[in-house]
């Protein structure tokens, strides 16, 4: 039920401001999982913690280290020491790690497959020194030793302090091959071994890896059908209390497109969801400067179907969570199998509702192809067999034998004949070649025009008083 948290910003933190205050800090996650309940020892933790955290670089590359066999929740010098101690870059884990040597930091969410069957074969790959380095049984402070005995196959002395860090590139490349050593040598535990002795391979592997300068973060599982433990990020400018008087949870702010802070945490700090991403299963996670890098990890594990499903259970029987969302489900149309012969299906496009609220009656037509939504081709969509799917053009109906004669068409009209305002007359260029003369509108409020009278030489003498 391990959890880790990491934080790097570009100005200096206290640690109580991430590991004691929040709402879901990582010490209140150690006795109060909300999101995480293992069922095998409850809900506390009491396997330790630790918290590793770089100085003022005049004091040296190396980074700061506190370890406890107490619990975070019952460590009276963690409060002591977090509510007086800032850092850019901490490591916080809820068990004794992180483990450090010259410049790196490291620690591990999860576990080895088959530990007990692998550990021996995983030694003897290590240089001697990177051997005798470690100092425990745990399969984390081993993994460590993994990375560090690639990291110097790279070309690179893992305990040398660069003054500018061994940069992400090389760090991420001995990450990816220490998960691929790991990996090799599970899957080389014999057949018979895993048969007799039920032995699990699968591995989690959340790892975290630091050289003071970049940080590099993984959530993996050897597995095609399992998630990985949970892994979230949040990025932003300032990380700070709420500005409601009395709240006093934090929330990120994000106050232009920079990433002054990131923080990385197996579990959010805070309740509020939309702040923190979910770091894929079977991803790598890069942070430099102020940039944030997601890429996924390919090897035989890996899947890019989007709808491909994987199982939380295994995550769930190690006491971790995935706190996945659920894959997008396809909804399979219930139409019958094609007929071999015809080719046709009962087209299906889900349930249809007339306007008076109930469904039409879809049994007729029932062998109707279904039309074409794509762009198809005009010689294509209209031929003869095929119906067009833009319009159908069919006979006229046969008149009622009751039904009244229709009145006589009232002739072709060259220009088309506007719609006349109440006491308005036609103009003369509107019935041209028209049999029907102009009509005066029937408005007993306004009456023509008298432009339109001129016309007429009569009602024109009339209307000025003279006599013809």
């Amino acid at each position: 039920m391990c959890r880790f948290l990491v934080y790097r910003g570009s100005d200096e933190i206290l640690l109580s401001k991430l590991i004691l205050d929040p709402t879901h800090s990582i010490l209140k996650q150690s006795f109060d999982s909300r999101l995480r309940l293992d069922t095998r020892r409850g809900q506390n933790n009491a396997d330790g913690f630790g918290v590793g955290f770089y100085t003022d670089a005049k004091l040296g590359a190396c980074p700061c280290l506190f370890t406890s066999t107490v619990p975070a929740w019952n460590c009276t010098n963690l409060h002591r020491l977090a509510s007086k101690t800032a850092s850019r870059l901490i490591f916080a884990h809820d068990n004794c790690h992180p483990f450090t040597n010259g410049s790196l930091m490291w620690m591990h969410n999860g576990g080895l497959g088959g530990w007990k069957y692998i550990k021996r074969r995983l030694g003897e790959k290590l240089h001697d020194k990177w051997y005798l380095f470690v100092q425990g049984g745990t399969d984390s402070e081993w993994a460590f030793a993994l990375f560090m005995d690639r990291l110097e196959r790279l070309g690179v002395d893992p305990s040398s302090q660069p003054e500018n860090g061994f940069g992400p590139a090389i760090l991420r490349k001995a990450l990816l091959q220490t998960i691929e050593v790991i990996n090799e040598l599970t899957t080389s535990i014999p057949e018979s071994v895993v048969q007799s002795e039920n032995v699990d391979t699968r591995s989690l592997l959340n790892f975290a890896v630091t050289d003071g300068h970049s940080v590099i973060c993984t959530r993996y599982v050897s597995s095609k059908t399992d998630e990985a433990a949970s892994l979230y990020y949040s990025s932003g400018t300032q990380w700070e209390t709420r500005p409601t008087p009395g709240d006093k949870d934090y929330q990120m702010e994000r106050r232009d497109k920079g990433a002054d802070i990131v923080l990385v945490a197996s579990e959010p700090l805070t309740f509020e969801r939309e702040n923190w991403v979910n770091v894929p299963t079977n991803s790598i996670l890069t942070i430099h400067r102020q940039s944030v890098m997601v890429h996924p990890i390919e090897d035989s594990f890996s899947e890019r179907d989007p709808y491909h499903k994987r199982s939380s259970a295994f995550a769930t029987k190690k006491g971790l969570t995935t706190n996945e969302k659920a894959a997008p489900q396809v909804i399979n149309s219930p139409s019958p199998t094609p007929n071999p012969e015809t080719g046709a299906t009962k087209p299906v496009l889900g349930p249809l509702m007339s306007m008076n609220g109930r469904a039409p009656d879809c049994s007729a037509n029932t062998n109707a192809p279904l039309p074409s939504r794509g762009k198809t081709p005009l010689s294509q969509s209209q031929t003869a067999d095929t119906p067009s799917d833009i319009r159908t053009v069919t006979s006229p109906p046969a008149p009622r034998p009751d039904a009244p004669a229709k009145l006589p068409s009232q002739g072709n009209i060259k220009k088309k004949r506007r719609s006349l305002a109440q006491g308005e007359w036609s103009h003369p260029a509107e019935y041209i070649d028209s049999d029907i003369p102009p009509q005066p509108s029937e408005s007993p409020e306004l009456t023509p025009t008298r432009a339109a009278e001129y016309g007429n030489p009569e009602k024109a003498a009339r209307i000025l008083g003279l006599a013809l």
